[in-house]
C-alpha cells in the first residue's frame, strides 16, 4: 500500500529500507575498502534486504539460519556465530553452505573440525577471541588450537582468521584505537610463535548510536553519529593497511531506519502529573541505556507541529508494572486519545529485546517501507496462547 502514517496499525514498527541502505553507503564511503558485516540480531526483517555493500551476514543462532534460509541469502556469504553451537546446528550451518564458522570454544573446534571430516571437507573458521566476557576463549585456547593444528589436530579446520568484539555503544575512537593496538600485538605473537598470517580479521567496532536528546546542546543526534562515524575511520584505516579488516555493526547499521508507532489510550492527572498511557511500551519498546524513562529519544505526534508544545507528559505503557515508563518527562504538543507517538531511531534490537511476553499483550505490526510503498510483513500479533 501506499505510505499512509494514518493506516499504520499501533503499535507497529516501520523499518525504512531506504534509511538502511543510505546509512550503510555512508560508512563504505567513510571506511573505503574496508569489509563490512551486518549482524542480523540487531533487526532480522531486514535481513533479505541488505545492499551490496554488504559483506556478510553474522548469524547467530539455529533460529536466524533458518531466517537466511527463509530469506535466500547467499549462504557463502553467512558467517555463522554464536556462544551455543551444538552438532545439529554446525550441521545444519554445513548443510546450508554456510561460508565461515566461528569457534568461540576448544568444543566448537571440535565440532566443526569433526563434522568437516565426515563429510570430507574443511571448514573456513574464525577463532574467536574473548574480551574478557562469555564471548570467544582465551589465548591460551586460542593458541592451543593452533598448536595442536601443526601437530596434525584439527585437520579439517581452515583457521583463517581472528575474531574479536568487547561491547557496544563506544562512543570514543580511542577505545577502538586501544582495542586495534590489543588485536596488532597478539597477531604478531601468533605470527611469531606459529607463523599464522590472518586472511580475515573481524571486527566488532560496537560503535555507539546517539538516541537521546540533549539538553547540554544544540548537535542533531544524527551529526553525533555521523562525526563518530569520521573520527574512526584513520583508526580503522591504519589497521586495515596491516591486516585484511572486516568491521561488523548491527545497531549503527539499523538503529536510524525504524520508527515505533504507539497509540494515546487514555489520559488522566494524578498528583499534578500528566500520564500518557499508550497501547504499546516497555514490553516493545527498548533504547541502550534507556533508564525509567528518565531520557528522552525523539519523539513526535503525527498531524501536529512539534512547535506547538504546550505541556509536559508521563508516557507510559500497557504493562502492569512501575517499570513501564518509556519518558518520565517530555513537552509535547497537546495530546487527545487516539493521538499516535512516533518514536525515532528504533531500527535496531529494539523490536527484538522487549519483554514480549509480560502480560500476554500483543506483538507489535511490522512494516517496511520502500520509497512511497509500505509493506505489511506481520500484523499485530497475539501471545496469549505461548503463556497458557
Amino acid at each position: 500500500m501506499s505510505l499512509n502514517e494514518q493506516t499504520i496499525q499501533t503499535p507497529g514498527y516501520v523499518f525504512d529500507i531506504d534509511a538502511f541502505h543510505e546509512q550503510i553507503r555512508r560508512v563504505k564511503e567513510a571506511w573505503g575498502t574496508i569489509g563490512l558485516c551486518y549482524s542480523i540480531k540487531a533487526n532480522p526483517f531486514l535481513t533479505g534486504k541488505t545492499p551490496a555493500e554488504i559483506d556478510w551476514l553474522e548469524v547467530c543462532s539455529p533460529g536466524e539460519l533458518e531466517i537466511c534460509k527463509e530469506k535466500g541469502i547467499d549462504p557463502k556469504k553467512i558467517l555463522f556465530s554464536g556462544v551455543n553451537k551444538t552438532k545439529q546446528s554446525v550441521k545444519d550451518a554445513f548443510d546450508y553452505g554456510v561460508g565461515i564458522f566461528t569457534a568461540e570454544s576448544l568444543l566448537h573446534a571440535d565440532l566443526i573440525d569433526q563434522e568437516a571430516k565426515q563429510r570430507e571437507a574443511t571448514a573456513k573458521t574464525l577463532l574467536r577471541l574473548s574480551a574478557g566476557s562469555q564471548f570467544g576463549m582465551s589465548e591460551e585456547n586460542l593458541k592451543q588450537i593452533l598448536a595442536a593444528q601443526k601437530e596434525g589436530a584439527y585437520a579439517n579446520l581452515q583457521i583463517v582468521g581472528i575474531h574479536y568484539f568487547s561491547g557496544t555503544q563506544k562512543t570514543k575512537v580511542k577505545e577502538i584505537e586501544k582495542e586495534l593496538q590489543t588485536l596488532d600485538v597478539f597477531l604478531q605473537m601468533l605470527k611469531e610463535q606459529f607463523d599464522f598470517v590472518p586472511e580475515q580479521v573481524e571486527y566488532g567496532t560496537g560503535l555507539g548510536v546517539e538516541y537521546f536528546v540533549s539538553t547540554k546542546d544544540d548537535i542533531p543526534n544524527r551529526e553525533k553519529d555521523l562525526q563518530l562515524l569520521a573520527d574512526a575511520a584513520p583508526v580503522l584505516k591504519a589497521f586495515a593497511e596491516q591486516y585484511p579488516l572486516t568491521v561488523e555493526m548491527g545497531r549503527f547499521f539499523a538503529a536510524d531506519c525504524g520508527s515505533y508507532y504507539t497509540k494515546v489510550v487514555d489520559l488522566k492527572t494524578t498528583h499534578d502529573i500528566a500520564y500518557v498511557i499508550c497501547d504499546g511500551g516497555l514490553n516493545h519498546l527498548k533504547y541502550q541505556g534507556q533508564v525509567m524513562g528518565m531520557h528522552v529519544p525523539q519523539i513526535r505526534v503525527i498531524g501536529k507541529d512539534a512547535a506547538d508544545v504546550t505541556r509536559s507528559y508521563c508516557i507510559c505503557g500497557s504493562l502492569c508494572t512501575t517499570a513501564d515508563v518509556l519518558v518520565r518527562k517530555v513537552e509535547l504538543p497537546e495530546l487527545s486519545i487516539g493521538d499516535v507517538l512516533v518514536f525515532e531511531k528504533t531500527g535496531a534490537y529494539s523490536v527484538t529485546e522487549g519483554l514480549a511476553l509480560f502480560l500476554s499483550r500483543e506483538l507489535p505490526a511490522i512494516y517496511l517501507k520502500e520509497g512511497d510503498d509500505l509493506t505489511e510483513v506481520r500484523p499485530v500479533t497475539p501471545v496469549h496462547t505461548l503463556n497458557i
